[in-house]
C-alpha cells in the first residue's frame, strides 16, 4: 500500500510484534478515519475487518430486544476491534460503535484469518488480549448488576479518560445512556450529580475531569479492577516487547 510504511505504529498490539512480522503485515493493513457514532459491526453480522485503533476509541455495546443497550467494552489504542475473529467466530456477538473520531489500521478478515494461523506472536498477543476484554465485560456486567448509576457514571468515564490520554472529551447524552444502559434522564441525573461535586463539569456533551482523585474515589470499586486488568496487560506486553525473540518464542 502507497505510503504505508510512514504510518506511525500507534497501536500498542501491532507495535509488539516483531518488526519483520509487522513489515509483512503492512501489505494487508490499510489507515481509515472513523467517525463518533459511526456503527463498525451489529450483532448477528459477519466480521468483515478487523479494526486496530490509533487514536479513536470504539465501544462495544450488548443489544437487548434490538432496542435497549449496553456497554461491556472499550477498545482504544490497546487493542482490536473484532477479537471473535481470533476465537473462531466469524459473525458479531455485539454493536461496536465509534466513541471518539480517530484513525485505525484496518484488515479484510480472509486476510486476517490467514496471518493468525501462521503468526504463532499475533495468536499469543491476541489471546492474552482476549483476556482482557473477558475480564472487562465481566467487571462491567457486575458493575451494572449492584452499583448505583452516579458510580458507574465515574467508572466510564474514568475509562473513557485512560483511554483517551486526555481529561476533555465529548460523549452525548445519548452516548452515556448507550454505555450505561439507562434512560437520558438517569444520565442527566448522575452528570448533575458529580458536577455539583465539583469533580466534572459537563455542557451539551462536552466533558471536562475536573478532579481525577475525586472521581476515582466517587466510582466503584470496578474502575481500579479493570484498570489493573488493563494496565498489567499493557506492562505484560512491554516486557516481552524488551526480551530477545528466543526468550519469548
Amino acid at each position: 500500500m502507497p505510503g504505508a510504511n510512514r504510518v506511525p505504529v500507534a497501536n500498542s498490539l501491532l507495535a509488539a510484534w516483531p518488526r519483520t512480522e509487522y513489515q509483512r503485515l503492512l501489505a494487508g493493513l490499510e489507515p481509515v478515519k472513523l467517525t463518533f457514532g459511526e456503527v463498525i459491526y451489529e450483532p448477528g453480522q459477519p466480521i468483515r475487518h478487523t479494526y486496530f485503533p490509533n487514536d479513536c476509541l470504539v465501544s462495544l455495546l450488548a443489544v437487548v430486544e434490538g432496542r435497549t443497550v449496553l456497554e461491556v467494552g472499550l477498545v482504544g489504542s490497546e487493542g482490536m476491534v473484532g477479537i471473535p475473529l481470533a476465537l473462531g467466530i466469524g459473525v458479531s456477538p455485539i454493536r461496536a460503535m465509534v466513541q471518539r473520531t480517530g484513525t485505525a489500521m484496518r484488515m479484510k478478515s480472509a486476510r486476517f484469518g490467514h496471518e493468525f494461523s501462521r503468526n504463532p506472536s499475533l495468536r499469543r498477543e491476541l489471546f492474552r488480549y482476549a483476556h482482557t476484554l473477558m475480564s472487562q465485560a465481566t467487571q462491567i456486567a457486575v458493575c451494572s448488576r449492584f452499583h448505583v448509576l452516579e458510580a458507574r457514571l465515574a467508572r466510564s468515564l474514568l475509562m473513557a479518560r485512560d483511554r483517551r490520554q486526555s481529561n476533555d472529551f465529548r460523549l452525548t447524552h445519548e452516548f452515556l445512556a448507550h454505555m450505561l444502559g439507562v434512560r437520558r434522564v438517569g444520565v442527566t441525573k448522575a452528570a448533575g450529580a458529580l458536577q455539583q461535586r465539583k469533580l466534572i463539569s459537563y455542557s451539551r456533551g462536552d466533558i471536562s475531569i475536573l478532579d481525577r482523585k475525586g472521581l476515582e474515589a466517587a466510582s466503584c470499586r470496578c474502575y481500579q479492577i479493570v484498570k489493573n486488568v488493563h494496565d498489567r496487560a499493557q506492562d505484560e506486553r512491554s516486557n516481552r516487547k524488551n526480551l530477545p525473540i528466543a526468550a519469548v518464542a
